[in-house]
């Protein structure tokens, strides 16, 4: 809500329509325009049933809106009548009305979901800003041969006593241009407050502009046939193409600006340098909300396999404006390569429009309701393949593609049509819309488990300074003797493990990882006696809501699993006590770790971004000032991944891609001190410590120096060769290290 003053909904009856916009209908909806049902033709008001108001002036005796009516003075049928559904525009007062109308419907038109909603605007001199949104859920629509008349109840953004809306729309014929819609806001029982008159602008509910580049290699999607693979008998065979998937929700997505070839690295794109491309190269982009999205379709995703898309605008105020398609892992000619290529556009380009997961639904801002199995049952394109579990019968990617009929739920359809503006639009509310509170009972532990599987969350201290940064250790296990299988992926960052976080405040509050990585890939692993636990570290210090260990106290923090089959895992309560800093020079160090643009950097492990060089320089001072401070290893951690690995960087105008080579030298000198201090047990928890030992390896192989390689990987088998590990473990480590070397001399040794 903007701070303009006053309220939309109480103003006078004066008005000024602005100019008729676009009143063409998508080619696809051109047929069959006639769309009222007969029911809709006796169908009163719940206003006028509860107040025996009379029909508004002008009604004519209601009679079936389906049947042609005939011409009195020749007997011909008249054209049918066209659609009152979409989007409408009017001025009153100083404020501007979008309005959205979704009462009715044509043949291969969008579902009707029955809703009234819109988003009002303060206009004055050359400036506007958003003043809120209201939406009626459940109208009574009323027909009649010559208007409808919706009325409802509305709930709003801000408090207002005009609650009651109706909306007046002349029912126009396929040779007429549609009528304006007259919008009352109306105080109960009957005081009218403002009124809008709004020209018809368009049949979509909301237009996006989208601007999409590839890398060179590159081939963009085009279209899919959905009948060429077995689908759904109720689903039509159909040429969907990721603007007429949108279209089918009632969204309008309009290509724009120019489709460019950007050069390309066969090493892969990390978050740190797709993050620092979109700043560079959308350049429909600034920081303010508006429907407008890019798409970068690159080549693959480094940090983890299994990767075919992100949404990777999740750092700043101004979020959800860019994600990316990785094409070495979608791309392919026949229709199930394509199949695929298609719901992993639709499926990131609706995180952009603030669309969760099917099963993360919950954890929104407000929760929305799960689906069937935790979400797992949702035929939508915002699932997995993959993660499908119907409640009954066999779930699995066959299982999904066999009954998805290529559509969001209604749920979804109903955020992208009707939600909120700032819930929506790409560039305003952050992603599952910001806040982050939730409620503490989400993690409740289950009161039956039979699952077969622990989650079990801990940290190599229970105490941490002030500003320290918060690594967690996630562990899951079966209790099954006779094994249970699962999905691999145990990171918060795969948006499968969730992790609350009770402040000492009394908040309770979500992690939500800085970039969200769509791991669209099957990754099975069953855990049994011979490998009864799997492991993951994650560094939860800083996410999309900044930093959330800020104040010191005691923190309470717990996890929770989604399995392959639906069951939700929680965690124990596991207690951080942030201590309170006891010195000047504590506060600095403190300081220099907790800035935004530190926090970023360690959360993507290094960056190359101009906009984070304040954040660099901080880190700089660490390690230069204070190299022997416990934090020093952290700042290390950072600088030395980043700079053992390239950074790509890519021109304004789109010509050239910069690629930084990877450093040697420094990457040696920075990670040669964390993996010391760390073996020393003063450093890093043991599964960073892994990561940061084979990538010195590779830093000292990338120099020529393979016998230091190989050094240093039989040091991390040593260091893991101790009672303190099981036997798998050490078994996973050794496997781990001999792979490792196998690659690096296979890509260094000549």
């Amino acid at each position: 809500m903007s701070t303009a003053s006053g309220d939309p909904t109480t103003g006078t009856a004066d008005f000024s329509a602005t100019p008729l916009a676009d009143t063409s209908f998508p080619e696809e909806w051109e047929s069959g325009q006639e769309s009222a049902r007969d029911e809709y033709a006796t169908e009163e008001s719940a206003t006028e049933r509860a107040t025996g108001e009379a029909a508004p002036r002008g009604a004519e005796q209601r009679r079936p809106a389906g049947g042609p009516a005939a011409n009195a003075e020749s007997g011909a049928a008249l054209p049918a009548h066209r659609p009152v559904r979409g989007r409408y525009r009017g001025n009153s007062g100083g404020y501007e009305l979008i309005l959205r109308v979704d009462v009715d419907s044509v043949p291969g038109g969008p579902k009707v979901l029955r809703k009234v909603s819109g988003d009002f605007f303060s206009t004055g001199g050359g400036t506007q800003a958003y003043f809120g949104s209201f939406l009626v859920d459940a109208p009574t629509v009323s027909w009649t041969g010559t208007q409808v008349v919706i009325r409802g109840i509305a709930s709003y953004t801000w408090q207002t006593a005009y609650t009651l809306v109706r909306v007046t729309v002349p029912r126009s014929r396929t040779n007429q241009r549609p009528g304006a819609a007259t919008v009352e806001f109306l105080r109960p029982p009957n005081q009218l407050g403002a009124t809008y008159v709004c020209p018809y602008i368009s049949p979509y509910f909301r237009t996006v502009e989208w601007e999409q580049d590839s890398v060179t290699g590159a081939v963009p999607f085009l279209s899919y046939d959905t009948g060429s693979l077995p689908q759904p008998a109720n689903s039509p065979a159909r040429i969907l193409t990721v603007p007429r998937a949108y279209a089918e929700a009632g969204i309008e997505l309009l290509v724009s600006g120019t489709a460019n070839v950007i050069a390309n690295s066969q090493n892969g794109w990390t978050n740190t340098e797709l993050h620092a491309a979109m700043e560079t190269n959308f350049s429909l982009w600034r920081n303010a909300p508006q429907w407008k999205l890019w798409l970068l379709v690159a080549s693959s995703y480094e940090g983890m396999a299994g990767v075919r898309g992100i949404m990777f605008d999740a750092a700043d105020s101004f979020q959800r404006q860019g994600c990316a398609v990785f094409y070495d892992l979608i791309q392919g000619a026949g229709p199930e390569e394509q199949r695929a290529m298609l719901r992993t556009y639709v499926h990131e380009i609706g995180h952009a429009f603030n669309l969760l997961h099917s099963w993360q639904k919950n954890l929104a801002t407000p929760p929305a309701p799960l689906g069937g199995n935790n979400g797992f049952a949702d035929l939508s394109w915002m699932n997995y393949p993959q993660n499908y579990k119907p409640l009954n019968g066999n779930g699995g990617a066959a299982a999904y593609w066999g009954a998805f009929p290529f559509q969001f739920t209604d749920n979804e359809q109903m955020h992208l049509r009707h939600g909120f503006y700032r819930n929506v639009v790409m560039g305003a509310n952050a992603f599952g819309t910001g806040a982050a509170d939730i409620e503490p009972a989400l993690f409740d532990e289950p009161l039956t488990d039979e699952s077969g599987l622990r989650l079990g969350l801990r940290a190599d201290k229970s105490g941490l300074a002030f500003g320290e940064p918060v690594v967690v250790e996630l562990k899951l296990e079966t209790t099954d003797l006779r094994g249970r299988a699962t999905h691999h992926h145990l990171h918060p960052d795969d948006e499968l493990v969730s992790i609350a976080i009770r402040q000492p405040s009394g908040r309770t509050v979500l992690y939500r990882p800085l970039l969200r990585r769509c791991v669209d890939q099957d990754q099975t692993v069953r855990l049994d006696a011979g490998r009864p636990a799997i492991y993951s570290s994650a560094y939860i210090g800083y996410g999309r809501d900044g930093h959330y260990f800020q104040q010191p106290g005691t923190y309470q923090l717990r996890a929770a699993y989604l399995a392959s089959d639906g069951s939700r895992i929680v965690s124990p309560v596991l207690r951080l006590d942030v201590r309170h800093p006891v010195s000047q020079a504590d506060l600095r160090l403190a300081e220099l770790m907790m800035g935004e643009e530190q926090g970023k950097i360690l959360a993507l492990r290094g960056s190359d971004s101009p906009s984070l060089q304040s954040g660099n320089d901080a880190l700089q001072e660490v390690i230069e000032r204070h190299g022997t401070h416990p934090f020093a290893v952290y700042a290390r951690l950072a600088k030395g991944l980043n700079f053992e690995h390239e950074f790509k960087s890519l021109s304004p105008d789109k010509t050239e891609l910069t690629v930084r080579p990877p450093d040697p030298k420094s990457g040696i000198e920075q990670l040669a001190q964390v993996v010391k201090v760390s073996q020393q047990g003063k450093g890093v928890d043991n599964l960073t410590l892994n990561l940061a030992s084979r990538r010195l390896a590779r830093a000292y192989a990338r120099q020529g120096d393979l016998e230091e390689a190989n050094s240093t990987l039989d040091r991390l088998v040593r260091h893991f060769d101790t009672p303190a590990f099981k036997p798998f473990v050490k078994d996973a480590v050794r496997d781990q290290v001999d792979s490792t070397k196998a690659r690096l001399t296979e890509e260094f040794g000549g």
